[in-house]
């Protein structure tokens, strides 16, 4: 269907020869121009005073709604999954225990020391030093280096550090320097550190600091 085709020149002619009092008389085109006109510029208004801001409005509910699903399908895996995280949390919880109780109390590291010390000892080695550090306290724990140098054959330093690992306690050897000396005796220095757990009254002053500590920064 072909459209009719518009004289705009015929057109323009119409408009200069409208009589506003009487539209009545007006010719179709010029009526129809018109009508489309004001709809056109009714429109304008309405997007300019109202739908404008409901499109904003109706977008950004949009993008709410994307994330409330999100937010329901992340919290559904994890109600899902909610059992599995439990049984997770008391292995974790075990398997802590299980090394928290390998840490020996303030009154028991007197005993371990003895321990290290008898280890050396029962090895045949001569310790040259055997001085314990300063502690250092940390979230639940403090360690506590010492520094031994011990004299003795290749064997037998060989045999004293797989004794300290087998402690019942949590005992690391750092820093270990190897020097031979006469008659196949290697001169041994290393730092051994052992950890304990700390008391109520310690782990509240620990919490206490760091509460004390300015934020963003190191006390």
């Amino acid at each position: 269907m072909k459209l009719p085709s518009i004289d705009f020149k015929e057109l323009l002619e119409d408009f200069k020869t409208l009589d506003p009092r009487d539209p009545g008389l007006w010719p179709p085109l010029p009526r129809i121009v018109i009508l489309l006109g004001f709809f056109a510029a009714l429109l304008l208004v309405a997007w300019w005073f109202g739908w404008s801001s409901q499109f904003d409005d109706l977008s950004g509910k949009q993008q709410q709604e994307v994330r409330l699903k999100d937010d329901w399908l992340r919290m559904k895996k994890q109600a899902v999954n909610l059992e599995e995280h439990r049984k997770q949390l008391a292995e974790i919880d075990r398997s802590f225990g299980a090394l928290l109780r390998q840490l020996p109390s303030k009154a028991e590291m007197e005993t371990l020391l003895i321990d290290i010390n008898q280890a050396g000892l029962g090895r045949g080695l001569q310790f040259d030093l055997f001085k314990p550090g300063n502690e250092v306290a940390k979230d639940f724990y403090a360690e506590l280096p010492i520094t031994v140098k011990v004299n003795g054959s290749y064997h037998d330093l060989g045999a004293f550090t797989g004794d300290i690992a087998k402690l019942s306690r949590i005992v690391t050897l750092n820093d270990i320097e190897i020097i031979s000396g006469k008659d196949n005796v290697l001169a041994m220095t290393a730092v051994a550190k052992t950890f304990r757990y700390l008391d109520e009254e310690e782990l509240a002053k620990v919490k206490k600091e760091k509460a004390a500590q300015p934020k963003g920064g190191k006390k």
